[in-house]
């Protein structure tokens, strides 16, 4: 028997509307559009003949029996028609068609009617669809729309959609996505619940096959084009094809929109919109991760009454307009601007991203302030950090002049409770003010290690003691002078002063630290100063590296070398870095430091020739030097130190992210010769491009106020400084490789004469979230693991390496074992021996890498860099011994800053295969050691004992389960 389908269904009607022509007693019908027509007989035997040979099969058609029956029936149809009208008159074409099934069950033609009965409702559906706009209608499913009625699911609209998001990527299929959704859709499925299926089926794709995470950020842009298009009245939906007609539309209406509720700066309206918005790229829509337009969603598009009106083109236009607001010709600059955010070449931080275009426009990233020991300006600057945190401000604090526990309070009498009460205050301030609701506030403080508090300091974050005098929140760091460390290498004692008893070390470095120091501890030694303590440098050392171990903090970052190779050294001291550990600006009572930052997408100027495109990183570099230096004259400043700080110098802080990428790219291992050379060349470029690029503002728009002076107006560039730190440290306490590649000689001459714009020009933040937006690496970060699951506020992704599958492909070693094998080695590819070794290596994650490169790399680059960069050190296998060589391996190259210890204890659990017949193709052994690392050629002592002791203790810390990752990288600078 033939099945009984809507297809055959339809040829057996030969168009129910059309059962008439001709009719006895001047019949005629009414159609459903409303037409009259004249009743034709021959429609219903033809019908009927039709449904027959639907349900019995062509062979029907030869049946003397069928057509004798239809003949019957159709007689008996039309005589009951002209029985009921004599004279003639109208019959509905409905009418007609009841007449029809009840002849035919009358006749007890129970299937043939049956079949015509269901055609009728399939078809009446088809057509109320049809009248909605829906092409192509499911059979059975209806979709509960926001009004609350329900329509016919629209297979049409869904396999445009999907079809849609595929496009130009060859490795996936639409058509598994379509199927598989169907699987777990139900009939009055709410409207929000189909979006919702397709892109569930797409994501559980993603790490058999990585390109399903750009299909699913396509899919949830459908439900961002409905939310968005629906609120801005342009449409209730689109497809990505249609949004070249509405994103110009959308944008106007958002201007409009954004500018009557309050949250747009109304100068926006000033541009010329349309132009603006025909520059829109509505295809770069597609090169979001579903991670990133997730992140974007929830934590960066602007709202009203919890809706998003704002589209990911919009946003990075209303950024660019923002921080055009003061260019002669706006609409120009803000196309620039835009084509390079969207283009994901270069990406602004995160407060950039929030607030640009706005009607409070707060842009920078990082506040640095110092503290002064009075009760009046510690309550002010508690207040201050607040007011900075609100709107989206990292913060460093230099606590360093409060006097300690146990000195003398002249006002009352009485002795001080020293710093921790203060950062107590601090660090609840911080959880208080949580940057609008948009992130957690974050706050660091920082101590030189001479000061008598240091060592309750280093145990603000245990678990143990009293709660009173902890911080549970808050990041600290130690503020390491270089005569610390030198008497931690020759195993001598340390003192500790109160900083009122030694008021000036808090402004000296170098040479003349060392000559006051030394001073102070003669005077205490004398008995001239009473407050103080001798403790051996070396069990200082240790409790600062079991702190580190243990809770995370404090990170130690390097006095010296951040103030004896600023820029600003002539106008003031740095005291303290920033939240993330790469800004290192002056500060005192009157001056606030601001930092502006954004950061290169370094595997962006990978050529298709596996090439650094040196012409197009050099553009990139010259238009993001000129976007920050605008943040500085656009930008809300919650604070007057903060204005005047930023307004007399202009720094800003250019990094770069999607460095692991980019070593994919060029097919080179991290944790290599190569991979240095590459840190080495590739920020000699940035750097030689951003110290150009403002040089050439300072010609067009003017030099910074306290120019004159400084280390670049003596011709000292970041790559010369370096001779500064030698001479003052000496050459047994430093080695940095000093090459170039560059013209540096014509450079010098260049700044000297032009002058710069800005006092600081780069540093390299840890792009936590912006990396995410990008789809990269973050920062200068290896691969954490090749395969887990990121939480952060936006939910739970899976993140698979893209180019190790591509890889793995090439050599056909990709299928269901090799994914089952890497998810049980918690994405690491080093026990699995059938991959290549050269795979391996390349493919080697965080903790696989010894140190060693990660300091070797960061050395490379410290020297272009004018600031700092954000540096996580990971530690497998961690003892006393790795951590003390790996720290002062990081002083010992030059660095100026650390940041987190990402440490895994020595006897973390290791995974083998026995017993497990789905990784039949891997060897039965363990997880190898990852090599020893190669110590520094300075004269580094075993760990201070002690160390190893503690370690002892945890050396069952558990690692970081993929899924409990969060963000390796703070969230605050970017």
């Amino acid at each position: 028997m033939t099945p009984v389908t809507s297809e055959n269904l339809a040829v057996a009607s030969q168009d129910q509307d059309a059962l008439h022509t001709t009719a006895p007693g001047q019949l005629r019908v009414i159609k459903r559009n409303g037409e009259l027509a004249a009743f034709d007989a021959k429609k219903i035997s033809l019908a009927m003949r039709k449904a027959y040979i639907a349900v019995e099969g062509e062979g029907a058609e030869a049946s003397s029996r069928m057509r004798d029956l239809v003949e019957q029936l159709t007689q008996q149809i039309v005589d009951a028609f002209v029985r009921r009208t004599p004279e003639g008159g109208t019959l509905h074409i409905e009418d007609i068609q009841d007449q029809v099934e009840l002849a035919l069950m009358r006749a007890g033609e129970q299937k043939v009617a049956r079949a015509y009965v269901l055609y009728r409702e399939e078809h009446a559906r088809l057509r109320a669809a049809q009248q909605q706009g829906i092409a192509k209608p499911h059979p059975t499913i209806t979709v509960t729309h926001l009004d609350g009625q329900r329509r016919p699911l629209d297979l049409g609209r869904i396999e445009t959609l999907v079809q849609e998001a595929c496009v130009g990527l060859e490795r996936v299929s639409a058509k598994k996505i379509v199927d598989d959704s169907l699987k777990n859709l139900y009939d009055g499925v709410p409207v929000d619940g189909v979006a919702t299926a397709l892109m569930m089926t797409a994501r559980t794709l993603v790490e058999k096959e990585p390109d399903y995470t750009f299909v699913t950020a396509r899919l949830l842009l459908d439900n961002l084009r409905r939310e968005a298009l629906s609120f801005l009245k342009i449409a209730d939906e689109a497809t990505q094809q249609e949004m070249h007609a509405f994103y110009p539309q959308a944008f106007e209406a958002y201007v409009a929109k954004g500018i009557a509720f309050g949250q747009l700066d109304p100068r926006l309206a000033e541009f010329d919109l349309e132009r603006l918005g025909a520059a829109l790229n509505p295809e770069a829509d597609n090169q979001f991760t579903y991670l990133g337009l997730q992140t974007l969603y929830d934590r960066y598009f602007l709202h009203h009454e919890d809706v998003r009106y704002e589209l990911p083109q919009v946003m990075f236009m209303r950024v660019a307009m923002g921080l055009a607001l003061n260019e002669d010709d706006r609409e120009a600059r803000a196309i620039e601007f835009y084509q390079l955010l969207s283009a994901f070449d270069y990406m602004a931080s995160t407060p950039t991203l929030f607030n640009s275009g706005t009607v409070r426009s707060q842009l920078s990233s990082c506040y640095l302030t110092t503290v002064p020991d009075d009760l009046d300006a510690i309550y002010n600057a508690i207040h201050d950090n607040a007011m900075l945190s609100k709107w989206a401000g990292g913060l460093g604090n230099d606590w360093t002049p409060i006097r300690a526990m146990g000195s003398r309070i002249k006002g009352t009498n009485g002795k001080s409770q020293g710093v921790v009460p203060f950062l107590k205050v601090v660090n609840d301030t911080a959880v208080a003010v949580n940057q609008g609701g948009k992130r957690k506030g974050a706050v660091c403080a920082y101590l030189e290690t001479w000061h008598l508090d240091i060592e309750e300091f280093l145990e603000l974050r245990k678990n143990t003691g009293d709660d009173r005098r902890r911080t549970h929140d808050m990041n600290t760091a130690n503020w390491v002078p270089d005569l610390f460390m030198q008497r931690v290498f020759e195993d001598k004692e340390w003192t500790l002063f109160s900083p009122n008893d030694v008021p000036d070390l808090h402004d000296l470095y170098g040479l003349a630290f060392k000559e006051a120091y030394e001073a102070y501890e003669a005077q205490a030694q004398a008995g001239e100063i009473k407050l103080f303590k001798r403790i051996k440098a070396a069990d200082l050392w240790r409790k600062m590296l079991s702190m580190l171990f243990e809770t995370g903090h404090p990170w130690i970052t390097f006095k010296d070398p951040c103030n004896l190779r600023s820029p600003q050294q002539h106008v003031g001291v740095v005291h303290s870095s920033n939240l993330c550990t790469e800004i290192t600006l002056n500060t005192s009572a009157d001056e606030i430091a601001v930092c502006n930052l954004g950061s290169i997408n370094l595997v962006r100027h990978i050529n298709a020739q596996g090439e650094l495109d040196v012409e197009k990183l050099q553009r990139s570099v010259k238009v993001a030097v000129r976007m920050l230096d605008n943040v500085i004259d656009i930008n809300y400043y919650a604070v007057p130190q903060a204005r005047n700080s930023n307004l007399k110098h202009r720094p800003v802080g250019l990094g770069i992210m999607g460095f692991q990428d980019a070593l994919y790219k060029l097919g080179i291992a991290y944790a290599s010769d190569a991979g240095v050379e590459f840190a080495d060349r590739s920020m000699e470029l940035v750097s030689y491009f951003a110290i150009e690029a403002s040089s050439d503002l300072a010609a067009e728009r003017g030099s910074y106020e306290t120019y004159a002076g400084s280390l670049w107006s003596q011709g000292v560039l970041p790559i010369d400084s370096i001779e500064r730190l030698v001479a003052e440290r000496g050459e047994q306490f430093i080695e940095v490789d000093r090459s170039s590649t560059q013209d540096w000689v014509r450079l010098r001459a260049k700044v000297q004469q032009q002058g710069m714009r800005n006092s600081n020009v780069m540093a390299i933040a840890p792009t936590a979230t912006i990396s995410n937006i990008c789809g990269v690496s973050q920062s200068i970060e290896p691969t954490y693991q090749n395969l887990f699951v990121k939480s952060n506020l936006s939910g739970e992704f899976t993140v698979i390496n893209p180019y190790m599958v591509q890889d793995l492909k090439a050599l056909d070693l990709w299928d269901e074992v090799m994914v089952n094998d890497i998810k049980y080695y918690d994405g690491s590819l080093q026990p699995i021996e059938r991959i290549p070794e050269e795979i391996r290596q390349r493919y080697a994650t965080a903790f696989e890498i010894e140190p060693k490169w990660l300091v070797d790399a960061a050395s490379r680059r410290q020297k272009w860099i004018d600031q700092a960069q954000s540096l996580n050190l990971y530690i497998k296998g961690v003892s006393g011994k790795k951590l003390d060589v790996t720290y002062r391996m990081a002083w010992y190259r030059g660095l100026k800053t650390t940041y987190y210890l990402r440490a895994l204890g020595a006897t973390s659990v290791e995974k083998s295969t026995v017993d497990r017949g789905t990784l039949n193709a891997v060897s039965n052994q363990s997880a190898p050691q990852a090599p020893q690392e190669t110590a520094p050629k300075a004269p580094v002592s075993a760990a201070p004992k002690g160390v190893d002791d503690f370690l002892k203790g945890h050396s069952a810390q558990r690692a970081p389960q993929a899924a409990e990752l969060d963000e390796l990288g703070c969230e605050a600078c970017q």
